[in-house]
């Protein structure tokens, strides 16, 4: 066992595009365009960008790779990373009560071993094995996906270790890491954003007054929205009291945290979010006739986080406050890592106009499965902006191309870009089929078109030169 762990290291340090190689160097924002950040997330197609990765044709899907894929589909889902990593919710209110008494306690999480993940791990090297030398993108996304949720197990018997640490950046890149297509790391491209939006705060300045909705009524606005989209793949919409993020959203159901209440913001960015992203392409994963399709391995998180939170830009349903949010998790993951404790971090968010329970929540969510005394996080929240950067390049790219085609098989699964490249002759023999539930927001190439095309502008205008008055002169 311990020499296939070994292996799974390695595997990992090459499989992963992380552009770290002077990341924690210099500070400029020289811009290295679209044609970096395409290779920065599929880094051998270069040459050929939409060439497949030297498939040429793909096998058709036998007996070997379905027993495969039933063994994947057995073990990946019993690998739930979030629900595993995540707090009770008692721990969050005992914090608060006792900051709230002038007398802040670091939170005392225990993660208990669990002797199954060290056979799951068995369980997946043994299917990367079968999968392993097959030179078929249908084998590859097999091995992948087994390697990615391999490597998920060890990150969990890991929890509150410093190895956690180093598993997580391996997984999901950190706050040094650079943003394809830029000199910026994470980090400073975050800061950049909380600097460029400080101006705009005064539309958020009262949004503690909009929040009266229950997470009842909102289960129930949900319901109804989504309810015609799926037809007969109908969601459950559930409220979850436990539940420590706001929402989660799988193939069957969305879970909505109790005892929480809501604006009608985040009904909006919900529903594009977790219903018409995760949800969908969960769905159209398991219409996929390989079932693994559907499985939410780490390695998918980048471009899944990249097309929901695109999809809320695109809608208008991100705001502020919650663009924000995004920028400012990586602030405090990034502290943390550097020795910030949970209170240091959670003054943190406070100090940045977070309420206390939502500092709370948000501190929470950098130490799960890390240590609260602080240098060990999960760094999963940097792999926003580094899917949102690449899901838009990828689509402005794929669109300019005449590749429209590339749209639906963004969402046949729950995939990566290099994913939709590599598994090109799949699509093109019918092994695979594009997604059925695409979300609104990606379902007409032109009106999307023309959202990055105006972006790509926009980002152009330094607005800080721009003064009021020259706009009314004319």
């Amino acid at each position: 066992m311990s020499t296939g762990r070994t292996d799974l290291s390695l595997r990992a340090t090459s499989r992963n595009v992380h552009l770290t190689s002077a990341s924690r160097k210099g500070n400029t924002s020289e811009t290295l365009g679209p044609s970096a950040v395409l290779d920065a997330f599929c880094p051998s197609a270069r040459a050929n960008f939409w060439g497949g990765f030297g498939y040429t044709a793909a096998m058709t899907i036998d007996a070997r790779l379905l027993a495969q894929d039933e063994a994947l589909c057995a073990v990946g889902p019993r690998i739930k990373v979030l629900s595993r990593l995540s707090w009770p919710e008692h721990v969050v209110e005992e914090f608060l009560a006792d900051w709230r008494r002038g007398q802040p306690t670091l939170p005392n999480v225990e993660y208990p071993r669990d002797d199954y993940f060290d056979v799951a791990q068995d369980a997946l090297i043994h299917i990367q094995n079968k999968t392993q030398g097959v030179d078929d993108p249908l084998y590859r996304y097999v091995h992948d996906t087994a390697d990615s949720y391999a490597h998920a197990a060890e990150l969990l018997n890991a929890a509150g270790t410093p190895r956690f640490l180093e598993i997580s950046r391996d997984l999901y890149g950190d706050p040094y890491d650079r943003v394809p297509g830029t000199r910026l790391t994470h980090f400073e491209t975050a800061a950049q954003l909380l600097d460029v939006t400080d101006s705009l705060r005064a539309a958020s300045a009262h949004e503690e007054d909009l929040v009266c909705l229950t997470a009842e009524s909102v289960r129930d606005e949900i319901q109804h929205r989504t309810d015609p989209f799926f037809g007969e793949h109908k969601l459950e919409i559930v409220v979850d009291a436990n539940l420590a993020s706001k929402a989660a959203a799988s193939a069957q159901r969305i879970r909505i945290r109790g005892r929480t209440s809501f604006s009608s913001a985040d009904i909006e960015q919900l529903i594009e979010h977790e219903a018409f992203i995760h949800s969908a392409t969960s769905i159209n994963g398991r219409l996929q006739r390989l079932r693994c399709f559907s499985l939410a391995a780490p390695r998918t998180t980048p471009t899944q986080e990249g097309l929901a939170t695109l999809a809320e830009l695109i809608t208008g349903s991100m705001d502020i406050s919650r663009l924000r949010r995004l920028a400012l998790r990586i602030g405090g993951v990034k502290r943390a890592i550097e020795g910030a404790d949970f209170i240091d971090v959670f003054r943190y968010f406070l100090d940045y106009g977070q309420t206390e329970d939502e500092s709370a929540r948000s501190a929470m969510r950098v130490f799960r499965g890390g240590d609260p005394r602080g240098r060990v996080a999960f760094t999963k929240d940097v792999v926003y902006l580094h899917g949102l950067i690449g899901v838009h390049t990828f689509l402005r790219r794929a669109i300019s191309d005449g590749r429209v085609e590339l749209i639906p098989r963004l969402f046949a699964g729950r995939l990566t870009l290099g994913d939709v490249i590599r598994l090109g002759p799949a699509f093109d023999s019918g092994d695979l089929t594009p997604g059925r539930y695409i979300a609104p927001s990606a379902s007409d190439p032109r009106r999307l078109a023309a959202y990055l095309a105006f972006s790509l502008v926009l980002n152009r205008i330094n607005i800080g030169n721009v003064q009021l008055e020259s706009l009314l002169e004319r």
